[in-house]
């Protein structure tokens, strides 16, 4: 029943010597630190032949910890992939298989072929036969191509067809594993229902009895198992001669069509081909057609894939498949692909400036030639720049990533390829097993406005839970600014399940007119942030503020940033007495720029009168120190609130004025029995650094009533870098 994390802390300051980041937000010292120790030795920062401890050639540090870690960065040149890739770290890297969830990729460089095979190797292991769930991606300014797509083809669950994969010039001894207990359950039914009588054998069997089929036959027959009984919602228009032979061995023996969600790769009982020799002509046949010239080159390459040949392989693939559905102009299946403004059907990247069309269109990523296995639910980009080919490419990714459930794209220099994005999207839309749940974007500048982006996604995925979009900047060519596509903006919203809406204006118009289709189709709205938006005229907030009276009956926390609200006085009272509201945010939104004391009284007074408000945040609205010791008030013996937490961070508080509010607030609770709900105070960034002593003081006698979250500001070094960017 002992806690052991004070060892675990000791451990730490002994080994790492260093000063652990968040130190006050770890909840487990255990984890932490064997987490951070696997992470340090991996990469060379710690020398354990440096501390007597560790320093045991029976020991092995990687072996130890590697069970604790539940997330792993990667990073440069990717030496860590190598490691654990190399024989020694077999072990390991199965423990990582089981324990591992989040797999990270920071300031990647460009690498050569042997470090990319130790990548598709530990990528193989952790994403398709392990439990990595999240993929994330930090600044990588100049991305490799060929790596960026062997990264988001392989958490996509996406690899071509055939034993590629290697470990140590052995086939992938899993894959091994699935493909026999796949032929056994496949070849056990057959042998039951007998559909092949003696004849029709009799031609291909030998003197011993045993069927004579050619070892080149033998291959072809397992590239064509893959085809042959995809997923149906994977599946592309066929030719007629494909049509036909579907048809003819559907209607004598039935093909079990495995869903794949996240999971491995859709079998079927296809061996019936191999028994019926006009099926296997007619499939051979159309094979040669489609996929001669992908053969050679599987079968000139050996064991391994070059992982060169995978961004080729995205989109001449996809190429070559799509050019029979060009000539015979079938929209059956294509429609997935479906430009957002009305273009071809089987490209869903052209038709727009941003999507630079190709010699032959870029269709949804081909399943023809590649494995499906087990793909990961979480996908984040952050400062990746991305081209109009590794939009397209991801774009066909996500157009059949069915297991996806949280999309992060930040600052990815989109601009006009984001109705690239939004074309696959749009595709996997339609998958009837799409997972899709949270979609964050996020970028310096807005090709198309805010508004016309959130109907976009959302008139497309109702069955969104969170949506984020955020633009800091307007294009920068403003007076040739495209007004991005009719169609959306047109678009009926069906009623949606949103819960979270956040959006980030750059500097545009807040129109509740445009605001408020989304709002009547998110009758589940709990959360509606609003940040850097203009005011049009004095009425709109107002206007707003109906608007989510009668659209949001459920919405539980608004929060307005940078938002000048100085003149909006009865608005902001309105909303601190709504009974539904339970967090209210005013973040630098000017409150009390040009108020009176009558105004600051009635927000208090407001405020004491609503026992449903559970936080109030008013970060950068220069209260003072006056406006601090006021706002205790909140808190007297006559005061029916319930109030929880209070943000008054960036508000140039001062020592004096918070040992102040802490002695009011002493004497409201002891007039009040020590009965008061109040536990969090925020105080970040405010000029409490000018007298050190009296504000330990104020922190200490705050911190027996309430939790105080603060810092170590340096307000002289702040206002310095103020007036240097003035």
């Amino acid at each position: 029943g002992l806690s052991t994390q004070p060892i675990w802390r000791k451990l730490w300051d002994d080994v790492m010597k260093t000063r652990p980041p968040n130190s006050e937000n770890i909840t487990c010292w255990r984890k932490k630190f064997l987490e951070t120790f696997f992470s340090n030795v991996l990469h060379g920062v710690l020398d354990v032949a440096s501390d007597w401890r560790l320093n045991d050639q029976h020991f092995s540090p990687l072996l130890h910890s590697s069970p604790h870690v539940s997330q792993l960065t990667l990073c440069n040149m990717l030496q860590g992939a190598v490691e654990l890739t190399a024989e020694r770290n077999q072990k390991v890297l199965e423990n990582l298989a089981v324990s591992l969830q989040i797999l990270k990729f920071q300031h990647l460089l460009s690498s050569d072929q042997s470090i990319r095979r130790s990548l598709v190797l530990l990528l193989h292991r952790l994403i398709h036969h392990g439990s990595v769930s999240q993929v994330s991606m930090y600044s990588w300014p100049v991305p490799d191509t060929v790596l960026l797509v062997l990264i988001l083809s392989m958490s996509a669950g996406f690899w071509r067809s055939g034993n590629a994969l290697t470990y140590h010039s052995s086939p992938c001894g899993l894959c091994r594993e699935e493909d026999k207990a796949q032929s056994q359950a496949s070849a056990q039914p057959q042998a039951e229902r007998g559909q092949c009588n003696k004849r029709e054998w009799s031609d291909g069997v030998d003197q011993k009895g045993s069927p004579r089929v050619p070892r080149e036959a033998d291959g072809e027959l397992n590239r064509c198992r893959a085809d042959v009984c995809l997923n149906p919602v994977f599946s592309r228009p066929r030719s007629p001669l494909q049509n036909q032979a579907c048809e003819e061995s559907s209607s004598k023996v039935p093909c079990d069509h495995t869903s794949v969600q996240g999971g491995s790769s859709p079998h079927c009982i296809s061996d019936q081909l191999s028994c019926h020799p006009v099926l296997r002509k007619t499939r051979r046949r159309v094979k040669s057609v489609v996929g001669r010239k992908r053969r050679c080159l599987r079968r000139s390459r050996g064991p391994y894939a070059d992982p060169e040949d995978l961004y080729d392989f995205v989109f001449t693939v996809a190429r070559e498949d799509n050019l029979g559905l060009l000539n015979k102009n079938s929209t059956t299946e294509g429609e997935n692909a479906e430009n957002w403004t009305g273009s071809s059907p089987e490209s869903p990247c052209t038709g727009h400036t941003g999507c630079k069309k190709r010699e032959g269109p870029v269709g949804i990523f081909s399943l023809k030639a590649a494995h499906r296995f087990r793909s990961v639910s979480t996908l984040e980009l952050f400062s990746i720049p991305f081209t109009g080919e590794t939009c397209r490419t991801l774009s066909n990714l996500l157009s059949s990533w069915v297991s996806l459930e949280n999309l992060v794209l930040s600052y990815n220099g989109l601009g006009a390829n984001i109705f690239c994005i939004l074309s696959g999207l749009r595709a996997l839309s339609r998958h009837p097993n799409c997972h899709l749940r949270v979609v964050r974007v996020s970028d310096v500048f807005s090709h198309m406005p805010c508004m016309e982006l959130v109907r976009c996604i959302l008139s497309a995925f109702p069955q969104l839970h969170t949506l984020s979009v955020s633009f800091d900047l307007k294009n920068q060519l403003e007076g040739n600014r495209p007004e991005g596509n009719p169609g959306c903006s047109e678009a009926e919203i069906p009623e949606s399940c949103l819960e979270q809406l956040e959006i980030r204006f750059p500097r545009e118009p807040l129109h509740t007119a445009f605001l408020l289709p989304v709002l009547k189709a998110s009758k589940s709205l709990q959360q509606l942030s609003l940040d850097s938006a203009t005011l049009p005229c004095s009425q709109e907030l107002g206007f707003l503020l109906e608007a989510l009276k009668e659209c949001t009956p459920n919405l539980k926390k608004l929060s307005f940033h940078d938002m000048n609200l100085a003149e909006h006085q009865k608005e902001v009272l309105l909303l601190l007495q709504d009974p539904i509201l339970q967090e209210i945010t005013f973040s630098f939104c000017r409150l009390f720029e040009s108020s009176t004391t009558e105004f600051l009284s009635e927000i208090i007074n407001t405020v004491k009168r609503n026992p449903s408000l559970k936080s109030l945040k008013l970060p950068g609205n220069r209260l003072g120190n006056h406006r601090l010791v006021a706002l205790a008030d909140i808190f007297s013996k006559d005061s029916s609130s319930s109030l929880c937490q209070l943000d008054v961070s960036s508000n140039c508080i001062k020592p004096d004025g918070l040992l102040e509010f802490t002695k009011k607030l002493e004497g409201h609770i002891q007039q009040r029995g020590g009965q008061i709900q109040f536990t969090h105070l925020r105080l970040f960034q405010n000029w409490l650094d000018q007298d050190a002593e009296t504000a330990q003081e104020a922190l200490r006698r705050l911190k027996a009533v309430c939790s105080v979250v603060n810092d170590s500001w340096d307000s002289s070094q702040a206002f310095a870098d103020y007036i240097s960017v003035m």
